[in-house]
């Protein structure tokens, strides 16, 4: 019997990366390879306070590069804190943007870069491929394992009008470089590696599913699956085993690449509505949706939900598709009360008579899309209601 495989058209992008220990120390040669004349860092205040943080920033100001630091960020990013970075970059007539940080950082980066260049509010930019201007020259050093953020083509940021996340989607905002070393993943504490984690986990999961999957995108999905796997509980257990720290930060580089170029779905559509209305980590949300999102999806992408159940050591040689789905969904709510994400939506804060509001904005968001079932409205207020 002949394997077919598939030849529909599929792009697949990505920047260039350098992976492993150390990848941090050569931000100045490529600040400079791109022609930095003033660097513009973005990066938080508990990244600022690292010893490695100030290595970087030595290095920069030996190579007599000048150089501003913007630390104005929030975890999920606000609006205004782009806008006002935005007017601090070029005020300042920076030329290039060095975002060292997690998922919030490199987002806010992406969103300063974006209003830098094409000069006008960052909500105008929300949806696919609405920035008709190149970004400036971006490199990243992420600091989670989960977001990818370094090389991807979305951005996420807060809209505090409307109080939801808006998703940027372009291949404007794919950064040129990414520095990816797991050394910097030692500062983070267990709860931030639990929720950046599953994030990893859902990008890989969403993107393995996706309607606009391909077989090089299905490559890296199931590969980050297996190293999550494998690694997730154990570098929450072992924080200081660097080559555990090594195999999550693969695994969200694997997932990143995946899901940059596959998309997203109904989990990443209700965490950015659900986030922005309660400023909650994005991983958490990730987390507590996951299951009940692969329940309501599992009988439009049967085969592959079980290869996924395969890759997490579930046995689906004897049973049933609705053994398989209630397998995998009990191994992920197992999964993550193991690593203490054990909050439902009612824990939260959220009542029955705020679904309606968090689904009319999920419904709008661009991740539905690639969804492997088109959602209605109704379908997210259910999955809200289920996960309360």
């Amino acid at each position: 019997m002949r394997n077919n495989i598939q030849l529909e058209l599929r792009k697949f992008v990505a920047p260039e990366y350098l992976f492993g220990m150390d990848a941090r120390k050569v931000a100045i040669n490529y600040c400079m390879k791109l022609g930095a004349r003033k660097i513009f860092i973005a990066t938080d205040s508990g990244i600022k306070k690292t010893s490695w943080f100030n290595e970087i920033i030595h290095s920069i100001s030996e190579s007599n590069i000048p150089y501003i630091i913007f630390s104005k960020i929030s975890p999920n990013p606000r609006d205004y804190e782009v806008m006002k970075g935005a007017e601090e970059y070029l005020n300042n007539q920076c030329n290039i943007i060095l975002a060292i940080g997690g998922g919030s950082v490199m987002d806010c980066a992406k969103g300063i870069g974006t209003v830098a260049t094409n000069r006008k509010s960052i909500d105008k930019f929300e949806g696919v491929d609405e920035i008709t201007t190149p970004i400036p020259p971006l490199i990243c050093i992420p600091t989670t394992a989960g977001t990818a953020a370094d090389v991807s083509q979305f951005a996420i940021i807060n809209n505090t009008t409307e109080k939801y996340k808006m998703a940027l989607i372009s291949k404007a905002l794919v950064p040129d470089v990414a520095l990816i070393d797991p050394f910097v993943l030692l500062s983070m504490d267990n709860y931030l590696t639990a929720c950046t984690g599953m994030d990893a986990l859902c990008h890989a999961f969403e993107a393995f599913v996706s309607n606009a999957n391909a077989t090089f995108t299905d490559l890296y999905a199931l590969e980050a699956i297996k190293l999550i796997y494998e690694n997730i509980e154990s570098t929450i257990h072992n924080p200081d085993d660097i080559q555990v720290r090594g195999k999550m930060m693969l695994g969200s580089l694997y997932a990143g690449l995946a899901f940059s170029n596959a998309s997203l779905g109904c989990v990443h559509s209700l965490a950015h509505s659900l986030g922005g209305y309660l400023d909650l980590p994005h991983g958490e949300c990730n987390a507590i949706l996951l299951p009940h999102v692969v329940n309501y999806n599992f009988d439009a992408a049967i085969d592959r939900y079980k290869q996924i159940a395969s890759v997490v050591n579930i046995d689906t040689s004897s049973l049933s598709s609705m053994q398989v789905k209630n397998a995998l969904v009990n191994y992920l709510i197992d999964l993550k009360n193991k690593i203490d994400i054990s909050d439902t939506l009612k824990n939260k804060g959220i009542k029955s008579d705020t679904v309606h509001v968090l689904a009319s904005k999920a419904i709008n968001d661009p991740c539905n899309a690639t969804n492997p079932k088109a959602p209605t409205q109704k379908d997210l207020e259910v999955i809200y209601s289920e996960a309360m």
